[in-house]
């Protein structure tokens, strides 16, 4: 095992419960949440957190919670990773602030160096730099739009790119990201993606196939700027398309001059054992766009690509007050260090293969389980009704419920609302990912 980064050094990796959670200072917490912010905005977890590091979150009335989520795939190297805390520290003494617009600095600079380095493929490249997930896949389709002179954009079924307006209408999931909240963008269109677990029999050239039929019917690559997708699907699911799917569209794309834009955002940064997950079968992206892991929980994006499509803007065309700040640009350098020097691609593989093991164990002694999926430490299962396909959100809902009760942090998504996602950090030590396991196992051993 490498030498983790694991933030914190004083911080006792274990699961430790000193009170039912939530405690009274975590119920303390959210009678004042409700008293003071918005509803709309909701909590996976009813407690409050106190220190993170390693492996584990430990709340505010003390008990130390096993991590599988990571922020949602946020806090990769681990939470408040020392190098990372030391460069940030280091920017923050200097200065917080100036704008790259107005006042530009070397850190935003050293950052667009280092994704142009290590982002797949060998062509000139640029990046920008953004705040959020959301914002930098708009963004890319600006910088689609302005090299193509097209407009309309493609994206999947289960895709998920945001909650900006634009980003909304990109996404397939009405509850909780869409209800309410139209009109949306317009020239959005959306095509079937590969889901191996649904489409039996269908294989990746296939799937591919049978998307592009409905792109050509229904848009017209005449009238494409840009095909947007996840190489590996968050929020819809874990969803890994059949291999051949993705390196297929690419080619499409490339050979009808359509911008094929891969959204890293959940996968980028050694989350799936790969730097990035659209390495795994080589598919070189025109535009990435990049977040969550990206600054270890500093707010920061990217969109890195090929020169050409990212000099298409007019100068002033992209940006933002906030884009590149100083601090977060700190934080990143600091993550991309770790991971290359820490051996953590490495390390998410180990953990892919780990919980790959014990999970698909599980699912040979519970037919309850359809699934099991993904790459590195981005992992999931889909629950299903035995012995059928059908989707069971409510055994879902039980055993998420469950396992936060038994102070194991795990988070659901999927278009059915039946997938339960793993995300542990990177930092995590092995002994935490068993038990975290064997805790799921006796819940969903209960759950019968």
């Amino acid at each position: 095992m490498p030498n983790l980064p694991t933030g914190g050094p004083s911080l006792p990796q274990e699961r430790r419960l000193l009170t039912a959670i939530p405690g009274p200072r975590s119920l303390e917490l959210q009678t004042r949440k409700a008293a003071s912010v918005a509803k709309g905005i909701g909590t996976i977890m009813p407690v409050y957190a106190a220190a993170a590091g390693g492996g584990v979150v430990v709340d505010v009335d003390g008990n130390s919670l096993i991590d599988f989520g990571s922020g949602i795939a946020v806090t990769t190297v681990g939470n408040s990773a020392p190098a990372l805390v030391d460069a940030v520290q280091d920017q923050l003494a200097a200065f917080t602030h100036t704008c790259f617009m107005v006042t530009p600095y070397d850190g935003y600079i050293r950052v667009a160096e280092a994704l142009n380095r290590i982002t797949p493929g060998d062509h000139a490249k640029r990046t920008a730099l953004f705040n959020s997930g959301a914002e930098a896949v708009e963004n890319a389709v600006k910088i689609a739009r302005a090299y193509t002179g097209k407009q309309a954009v493609v994206a999947f079924n289960h895709a998920y790119h945001g909650r900006t307006n634009l980003t909304m209408a990109m996404t397939a999931k009405n509850q909780p990201y869409k209800s309410g909240f139209g009109p949306f963008a317009g020239e959005v269109y959306r095509a079937p993606m590969s889901y191996p677990f649904r489409d039996q029999g269908v294989d990746g050239p296939a799937a591919a196939r049978r998307a592009i039929e409905v792109i050509e019917k229904q848009v017209g690559s005449e009238n494409l700027a840009a095909v947007v997708i996840e190489p590996i699907q968050g929020e819809g699911g874990f969803v890994v398309p059949a291999a051949g799917f993705l390196p297929a569209l690419a080619a499409w794309c490339r050979d009808h001059d359509v911008v094929f834009v891969a959204d890293e955002v959940q996968t980028g940064f050694a989350r799936t054992g790969d730097l990035f997950a659209c390495e795994h079968e080589g598919v070189v992206p025109d535009l990435i766009v990049t977040a969550k892991g990206i600054a270890g929980g500093l707010p920061l994006s990217a969109v890195t690509g090929r020169a050409e499509i990212m000099d298409a803007p007019h100068v002033g065309g992209l940006g933002g007050t906030y884009g590149g700040n100083p601090l977060a640009c700190a934080a990143a350098l600091a993550v991309i260090e770790l991971i290359e020097t820490e051996g953590l691609v490495d390390r998410a593989r180990a953990i892919g293969e780990l919980m790959t093991k014990r999970l698909s164990a599980t699912q040979a002694a519970d037919d309850r389980i359809g699934d099991v999926r993904g790459r590195g430490a981005m992992l999931a299962v889909e629950l299903v009704v035995p012995g059928t396909t059908e989707p069971d959100a409510d055994l879902t809902r039980r055993v998420a419920a469950a396992a936060h009760a038994k102070g194991l942090i795990v988070l659901t998504c999927g278009t059915f609302g039946n997938v339960l996602r793993f995300l542990p950090p990177l930092s995590i030590p092995d002994h935490l990912l068993t038990e975290g396991l064997d805790l799921l196992d006796t819940i969903l051993e209960e759950s019968r």
